[in-house]
């Protein structure tokens, strides 16, 4: 059986079918009948026994000191507590609780007395132990969670959707595919997957139905198809993919370590799209020179209130500390209708989120927010390379309230006298107001960033997260190519730095065009970094000069993409 989706995560991946489950973090607040409390107590037990081992098997399949391994480590060693077990317990026959609102009440209290303790570190896991109640009360409830953390073999997974939080959880070291029912080339899950190196496959509709838990399954990122049970013959040339793949992968680990040089001497600073602290970590097997976006509102996925300052800090200084002195850039909270955080509760539903208030307009109305993050990154900047950006900017005007917060935050710091150092400032150019307003911005700018993910969406009109447009307007066209080269060249002509973080930097195709127009940096997505890296250096810059001339010269998608496909590598 054979079906089509759209590729977002290139590769070749092989596995037996895991069905998701959505986890389940419902909870039952009636007053439990004094009868059930011995089955309720019992019921939190075994949940708690049954998380324990998922995490001790996690543990057997991760690098010992390794950021996740240390993470999976302070969460076994916080769950397997007998005294834990005894408060959730009391909670249960006290208050007549049931398990889960027990799990929530104890939790809760043991986060809030790390978060008003004066340490960073305990802050942090303030979030964490949250993050864990939230898979413990998943467990109790019976969700399909508890199958995936007990994978033993190489998976795809097959869901309707999958939302950032969702993506965390998984135990990635055995999910070699994921298929997706929804979704498109720049949604979420597909910058996660790319970010995660795994290869992915969107608005597949697949039968569900004809698919049960254990079918073997090939998923060909590349194609975009996705194959069940293949006939001898299939399972051949599958089998091959397979290994010529992984033999590509494999030869592309030397220009890991390699400067990003073309053959005829020009350089290209190559950055590194990050949401997490385990993306951080993971960066020195991609070869990045530095963070070109973090992604700072992920921060919130597991997040009950709005990080404060001190974890803030905490993180920005954990991170600074994993790159050992290279570049930090930093994108403010990028929120609004359109993504969901259970900690703001001050979004309200917009008929049109998308251009409602999200971005930059959002911390503008919330200053409480603004000023906290930007008085952690003032501070962060103390002790590293760091750069700050603004998302969503489209006039001056919003430039002019935005750094009068940040002077207001400078004099805050200077009379607590708090050590702090000033950060480049940047912003994320993504809507065609940007672009033309640009040369007026530049004056308070160090660089510039241009988003293409939410510039081809705002140029296009087209819903980047739907499926019946994806393939008719994608963000690589003419259209959004001429935008893409008036920003650059209003950049250069003002001396300031320009670089593109969007989903068309992680095209190994594209990127040499992009070095070509005259981009000083790219940042992409660190699974694709040494496939991009190779694209550059086995050429040579003179060729993507004329590359980039012939593409701005283009006037049809299918003038661009024939073009390209005369100069893969």
């Amino acid at each position: 059986m054979e079906m089509n989706g759209i590729a977002v995560s290139s590769g070749i991946a092989h596995g037996k079918a895991v069905l998701f489950e959505p986890f389940d973090n419902s909870l039952d607040y009636r007053l439990l009948p004094l009868s059930s409390i011995p089955a309720e107590q019992a019921k939190a037990s075994r949940a708690v026994a049954q998380l324990c081992q998922q995490l001790r098997n996690s543990l057997l399949s991760l690098e010992a000191g390794s950021a996740n391994y240390q993470l999976v480590e302070a969460d076994l060693l916080l769950l397997d507590d007998a005294e834990l077990t005894s408060q959730i317990n009391r909670s249960i026959n006290t208050l007549q609780l049931s398990a889960g609102a027990a799990v929530q009440r104890v939790f809760y209290h043991q986060a809030s007395e790390m978060e008003a303790l004066d340490d960073p570190y305990l802050a942090r896991r303030a979030q964490d132990v949250l993050s864990l109640s939230k898979r413990l009360i998943a467990t109790i409830n019976g969700a399909g969670g508890e199958r995936l953390q007990q994978l033993q073999e190489d998976s795809i997974l097959l869901a309707e959707d999958l939302t950032p939080a969702e993506f965390a959880l998984l135990p990635l070291n055995h999910i070699k595919g994921i298929v997706l029912k929804t979704g498109g080339i720049t949604s979420h899950t597909a910058i996660l997957a790319r970010a995660a190196g795994i290869p992915a496959l969107l608005s597949c509709n697949f039968d569900a139905a004809a698919i049960s838990n254990g079918t073997e399954l090939f998923l060909d990122g590349y194609q975009g198809k996705l194959y069940a049970q293949p006939d001898a013959k299939e399972l051949a040339t599958l089998q091959k993919q397979l290994a010529d793949d992984q033999q590509r992968r494999d030869a592309l680990a030397r220009y890991r370590d390699i400067p990003c040089v073309t053959q005829d001497g020009h350089s290209l600073t190559l950055l590194a799209n990050v949401g997490n602290l385990n993306d951080i970590a993971r960066l020195p097997q991609s070869g990045a020179e530095g963070i070109g976006l973090f992604r700072t509102e992920f921060m919130l996925m597991d997040a009950v209130s709005m990080p404060d300052e001190k974890e803030q800090f905490s993180l920005y200084c954990e991170a600074l500390q994993l790159i050992k002195g290279k570049c930090l850039t930093i994108r403010t909270l990028d929120v609004g209708a359109d993504k969901e955080f259970s900690c703001i509760n001050q979004l309200l539903a917009e008929d049109n989120p998308a251009l409602g208030v999200r971005g930059l307009r959002y911390t503008l109305r919330h200053k409480d927010v603004l000023h906290t993050q930007l008085r952690a990154v003032l501070r962060a900047a103390a002790f590293g390379q760091v750069r700050l950006m603004f998302p969503m900017v489209c006039q001056p005007e919003e430039l002019d309230e935005l750094f009068a917060e940040i002077e207001i935050c400078r004099q805050q710091l200077l009379l607590e006298q708090k050590p702090f150092a000033e950060p480049e400032y940047g912003i994320v150019v993504e809507t065609p107001a940007a672009v033309v307003n640009l040369s007026t911005m530049l004056p308070r700018l160090s660089f510039v960033s241009i988003g293409t993910n939410d510039l081809a969406q705002y140029t296009l009109a087209a819903d980047r997260g739907n499926p019946q447009l994806t393939a008719s307007y994608p963000a690589f066209c003419p259209a959004v190519l001429q935008l893409i080269a008036q920003t650059l060249n209003t950049a250069k002509a003002a001396g300031v730095t320009s670089s593109l973080c969007g989903e068309l930097a992680s095209d190994p195709r594209i990127a040499p065009l992009l070095m070509g127009m005259g981009f000083d940096e790219l940042s992409a997505n660190a699974a694709a970094l040494p496939e991009i890296k190779a694209a550059i250096c086995e050429g040579k810059f003179s060729e993507f000069v004329e590359l980039a001339q012939k593409a701005l010269q283009c006037q049809r998608i299918s003038e661009l993409e024939s073009l390209l496909s005369g100069c893969q590598i």
